[in-house]
């Protein structure tokens, strides 16, 4: 594998499209990222498992459905804090030294979990470890940066994102491997971390030129498109509260280990397989009214889900994959409409405030809808989803209607890219920013 044509910089600005190596395995492009994918499978599994096994074990503490939200909800707030922090410790010890560091803390956090229930150390280490894991996929996704050329950028995103979302739901089902209530599967989600190092850390790929992600006023993100923003937000809302709460859900409403793992995988895995379609249809038509019927049919599966779960819960399996199909669309769907109110040059620090934004409602949601079942039931998770759902499809509609402002970039349209929520780095692989970077060239050369 010959990668000693890298620039000083580390990228490799002669690297042959994948086409024109019909043998997979001498293609540049292979073992560098199957490296690199390999050890992203096995972190992502990790996190999954891990945070299964601390909402499992949070209901048999007897933990309130509020103090496990808030203990969910601690690790996206350590990631949202990750991305101000890493880029500093990078910045000051490298991204080889970071990595270390980072995947050293990361890897032993799981053990200290099964060492004491107490929902306020348990907050820290969630926190610790949204901070120690944003840090990993930041340095990780830099390597991608450097091993996608500009033709492959957008293959190379894609690929990310789908290995992303199958770990995610593959941890899912890992819960079965052992005695969720024990320290089974705290040790398993400290393995997968310590070696998700191994094939990392033997990557061959020079280490990238350290570089600083532009950041967008909120005020004028908002500004610019308050449907993106809020929708956005929303998402986080929605989905930081399925990944952490979804569990406690399927144990509540009377589901076995097996179904509830299988509720929560055919769930991530439908809103994986469905963003293409939808995200196809809001290429053709007016992605506000996608957005919005988007979030007015999840809204009515959600409140189904809320009376099937009281009577009919077997039924929620089925549920699932239209849920899941509809509701892991409006991120991807959010990020597209606000691109296409944008200046080509401003995609990166659009998007970083609308991946911040997504953060935030992360931190908030579990909180918010644990509260709402301790009153209410585990059941109403999904009325959670419903008031959440509802209230953004009347956001939507609302500044989609008003009068005297501009909804479209004229002569500027954005495609739609299946987005799942990860660090600022991994927006550089976004082929969207392509046309930022060839915006940025021509105005250097016509000024």
């Amino acid at each position: 594998m010959a990668l000693r044509h890298m620039d000083p910089g580390g990228r490799l600005p002669n690297l042959p499209r994948a086409d024109t190596y019909p043998d997979l395995l001498v293609n540049p492009l292979f073992w560098p990222l199957a490296s690199l994918f390999s050890g992203v499978a096995m972190l992502v599994v990790g996190i999954a498992l891990l945070s299964v096994a601390i909402s499992s074990q949070a209901s048999t503490a007897q933990f309130s459905g509020l103090v496990t939200g808030m203990v969910m909800s601690a690790y996206f707030a350590g990631f949202v804090y990750g991305t101000y922090a890493c880029p500093r410790l990078i910045k000051r010890v490298g991204y080889i030294r970071a990595f270390a560091v980072l995947a050293s803390v990361a890897s032993a956090l799981p053990m200290l979990h099964a060492l004491w229930t107490n929902p306020w150390f348990w907050g820290g280490l969630r926190f610790t470890t949204g901070l120690c894991i944003v840090g990993l996929y930041m340095v990780i996704e830099s390597w991608l940066n450097v091993v996608a050329g500009s033709e492959d950028r957008g293959k190379v995103f894609a690929a990310y994102m789908t290995v992303s979302c199958v770990s995610m739901a593959l941890g899912q089902w890992l819960i079965l491997a052992g005695d969720r209530f024990g320290f089974v599967p705290f040790a398993f989600a400290s393995i997968l971390f310590s070696f998700a190092l191994v094939p990392t850390t033997m990557t061959t790929i020079a280490e990238p030129v350290q570089t600083d992600t532009p950041a967008l006023s909120m005020r004028r993100l908002f500004a610019v498109s308050p449907i993106g923003a809020l929708a956005s937000m929303g998402s986080g809302l929605i989905n930081g509260t399925f990944f952490s709460l979804g569990n406690v859900f399927g144990h509540g409403v009377g589901f076995s280990d097996g179904r509830t793992a299988t509720f929560m995988a055919i769930t991530i895995l439908s809103g994986a397989v469905f963003q293409w379609p939808i995200g196809h249809l809001s290429d053709r038509y007016d992605r506000r009214w996608v957005l919005f019927w988007v979030c007015v049919g999840a809204c009515a599966f959600a409140f189904l889900g809320f009376y099937l779960a009281r009577e009919f819960e077997n039924l929620l399996l089925v549920l699932g994959v239209a849920f899941g199909a509809l509701v892991f669309a409006v991120y991807g769907l959010s990020v597209a409409h606000t691109n296409d109110l944008i200046d080509p040059s401003e995609v990166l620090e659009t998007t970083g405030g609308l991946l911040l934004l997504y953060g935030i409602g992360a931190t908030i949601g579990p909180t918010l809808a644990g509260g709402l079942m301790d009153v209410l039931g585990p059941e109403s998770l999904m009325l959670y989803f419903a008031l959440m759902l509802g209230l953004l499809a009347l956001a939507v509609w609302f500044f989609a209607t008003r009068k005297g402002r501009t909804f479209s970039n004229p002569g500027h349209s954005s495609d739609y890219v299946r987005m799942e929520a990860s660090s600022l780095v991994v927006l550089q692989l976004d082929p969207r920013a392509a046309k930022r970077q060839a915006t940025i060239e021509a105005q250097e050369v016509h000024p």
